[in-house]
């Protein structure tokens, strides 16, 4: 049942680590996401950098999904949004038409501390990426709880097993976090043609192989897997139904290679507003590497 298991790919970026496990060359989507970067762990002492702070960049053709096992970021962008996201909760960000935002450390500057989770990126539908830009964000206790046997779960978004998140998507698809004990096993069904399964830390088995901390599992379609615990483990498990094959160049998405020259273009010349809040630096556009370039970590 496990078609391709992808191990993250790390970078350090001074502050702390990150690890790319998609896109990946064999496997560029799982459902209608296309990246997938893990941020940490790490705990870092007080007096942390400013360039290790994410600054204004932008977006097209996708949402966002900031997602924290522990830590502190404060997100604002060029809607007027200022928001810090903690463990738990959910930032929701359409990029759609365009949009640009920054992520910064502010907190954990000040104060120290840890700082893990997971940025995950979402296609919109081919006819939904020309769409007004949004951002929602959505406590931890607004999201579904799966609690018993061992298996504390959380839905971040989307429709698995009967259950509904309430956060805004523009697909079918899904995405959980589940806090598993040794011993433990969960049921992942077969509602979606695509899904993937990833260990944050810990060790599972599925299909009678072993996936260890840092890889994700990529799944065949048609059959429920189980996932058994070998340990204290952190998985989450995401996917849905594929939109279509998808263009990325640096924080752009799209189905059209010219739509991103357009934004490329756009965002070089200084014709998409930077946050209200944040608008006194921002990332200058990378020059191009071939004919496409993957997205910077954290961005």
């Amino acid at each position: 049942m496990i078609e391709l298991v992808i191990q993250q790919r790390r970078r350090d970026l001074g502050a702390f680590e990150v690890g790319r496990v998609l896109p990946y060359a064999k496997r560029r989507m799982v459902g209608p996401y296309i990246f997938f970067d893990r941020m940490g762990p790490k705990d870092l002492a007080p007096g942390l950098p400013t360039e290790a702070d994410v600054r204004p960049h932008p977006h097209i053709g996708l949402s966002t999904i900031t997602y924290l096992y522990d830590g502190e970021i404060m997100h604002r962008d060029s809607l007027g949004s200022e928001q810090a996201i903690h463990p738990g909760e959910v930032n929701w960000m359409t990029a759609g038409r365009g949009i640009t935002h920054s992520e910064r450390f502010e907190q954990l500057r000040r104060q120290g501390g840890p700082i893990d989770g997971v940025q995950a990126w979402v296609a919109l539908p081919e006819e939904r990426e020309e769409m007004d830009p949004g951002f929602w964000h959505y406590p931890s206790e607004a999201l579904p709880l799966f609690d018993g046997d061992g298996i504390v779960g959380r839905l971040i978004a989307g429709r698995l097993a009967g259950v509904e998140s309430p956060v805004k998507i523009d697909s079918p698809q899904f995405y959980v976090h589940w806090q598993l004990r040794a011993g433990s096993r969960v049921s992942l069904g077969a509602e979606y043609p695509e899904r993937a399964v990833y260990v944050a830390s810990g060790e599972v088995e599925a299909d009678g192989q072993r996936i260890e901390a840092g890889a994700m599992a990529v799944l065949k379609p048609g059959k429920a897997v189980t996932i058994a615990a070998l340990g204290d483990a952190v998985v989450m498990a995401l996917g849905g139904e594929p939109v279509g094959p998808r263009y990325i160049d640096w924080n752009f998405v799209s189905s059209s290679k010219e739509r991103i020259e357009q934004a490329r273009e756009d965002w070089k010349a200084g014709r998409m507003k930077l946050p209200d809040l944040d608008k006194d630096e921002f990332i200058p556009l990378p020059p191009k590497i071939g004919t496409l370039r993957e997205p910077e970590p954290m961005s």
